[in-house]
């Protein structure tokens, strides 16, 4: 759990985080020749991604968290779900309509927990985030990260594909 989180376990009930990336803002579905093991399973997952739900209305979340405390004491009664998967919003990307996620229990201090709750607490991380992935847009978080991603590829484009390391 990151510092951020584990900081604010005993402030909020329920923790979501997560990086997005939109996926009409990819441009290349090729993976560079040296890249990780885990960079290329990250790849074709995305790939599988546009293959399912298409460019459109559609964004990837990774590197996603979502803590439950359940007690007042972080030690007993946290779940720790990482996720990662699609949201889809409407037609004018104001509202999540569908998510289409792989959650799974990461770290739990629950003794009493089951297998029939994790199963719950998974469908309930789905529903969870995508409340939180509307307060997301609302915020204009996601037209923020559209203007960047289109920044970056205006700038890549003008130097034939390249940005420099600092990408």
């Amino acid at each position: 759990m990151s510092k951020d989180l584990a900081a604010n376990a005993m402030d909020r009930p329920l923790q979501i985080v997560f990086e997005c990336l939109p996926l009409r803002s990819i441009g290349r579905l090729d993976v560079p020749l040296d890249a990780t093991a885990e960079f290329r399973a990250q790849c074709e997952r995305i790939r599988q991604a546009i293959a399912k739900h298409g460019l459109h209305n559609s964004f990837y979340l990774r590197d996603g968290r979502c803590v439950y405390q359940l007690t007042a004491d972080p030690q007993i009664g946290l779940l720790e779900f990482a996720f990662e998967g699609t949201l889809l919003t409407d037609a004018e990307d104001r509202k999540t309509v569908h998510a289409d996620l792989h959650v799974q229990l990461a770290r739990e201090t629950c003794d009493w927990l089951t297998q029939p709750v994790v199963g719950w607490f998974c469908e309930t991380v789905q529903r969870a985030v995508m409340v939180e992935f509307d307060r997301f847009i609302a915020a204009g978080d996601l037209a923020r990260t559209i203007q960047r991603l289109e920044r970056i590829r205006s700038e890549s484009d003008s130097r034939q594909g390249f940005v420099g390391f600092g990408l």
